[in-house]
């Protein structure tokens, strides 16, 4: 059996595309968008216009706001200068009348006199209290001073015996300390005198077993001597 023919005819895609002819597209072409129409002059000079003016709404909305804070304000300003009229009004009639008529003329000068007076009995109880306050304020001072020297002599007395308890005690360590240090000496020269002791014991021993064991030779080698002969 022989081999089946796979290949494909080729085919120019350019000359297929001319061979189609223009796409049809739904949307605008560039044809369209150049002839599009546009407004003259005279009509965006007029739009620019009323740009500039703005809406009639929004001037009128400003309009009335603008009353509106018109006539608060003209309020506001009654309030303000009513109220002032009525607190001069009042100034006035409480404040007393500066011409007086002359039969009250020597009962003002009596008033005065008395009122003079009055003033000067205050000022000299004032005195008074004030010498008082500043004698007793003096005396607190002189007894909390004296208090302040007790208490600074009882502690210069309380440091002082702290620290001779402290010598003391820094003494009595010291000696305690120096006894131990002492018996610790007399404990080691005692050990070490009985290892000496020990030591020359057992050299002693050796010396005497070394000898025994050569008088027992020479006992042997004189035994083994005589026999041979």
């Amino acid at each position: 059996m022989g081999k089946r023919d796979n290949r494909v005819a080729y085919i120019n895609p350019i000359a297929m595309a001319r061979a189609r002819g223009p796409a049809s597209s739904g949307g605008p072409t560039i044809q369209d968008y150049l002839s599009r129409p546009r407004p003259t002059w005279e009509e965006v000079k007029e739009q620019l216009e009323k740009k500039k003016k703005g809406s009639r709404a929004l001037a009128e909305f400003e309009e009335k706001m603008n009353e509106s804070w018109r006539k608060e304000l003209e309020k506001q300003r009654e309030k303000i200068i009513s109220g002032n009229e009525i607190s001069s009004k009042k100034r006035e009639l409480s404040s007393p009348p500066s011409s007086s008529s002359s039969s009250d003329s020597p009962s003002s000068s009596e008033e005065s006199e008395n009122e003079s007076k009055k003033r000067q009995t205050k000022r000299k109880k004032k005195k008074k209290y004030s010498r008082k306050s500043d004698s007793i304020s003096d005396s607190g001072s002189e007894s909390k001073d004296s208090v302040k020297k007790k208490k600074s002599k009882d502690d210069q007395e309380k440091d002082k015996d702290t620290k001779i308890r402290k010598r003391k005690r820094e003494d009595d360590d010291h000696r305690h300390s120096s006894s131990q240090s002492g018996s610790d000496t007399e404990e080691e020269v005692y050990w070490k005198k009985k290892k000496s002791s020990e030591e020359r014991t057992h050299k002693a021993n050796k010396k005497k077993k070394h000898k025994k064991h050569s008088k027992k030779k020479k006992k042997k080698a004189a035994a083994s001597s005589s026999d041979s002969d």
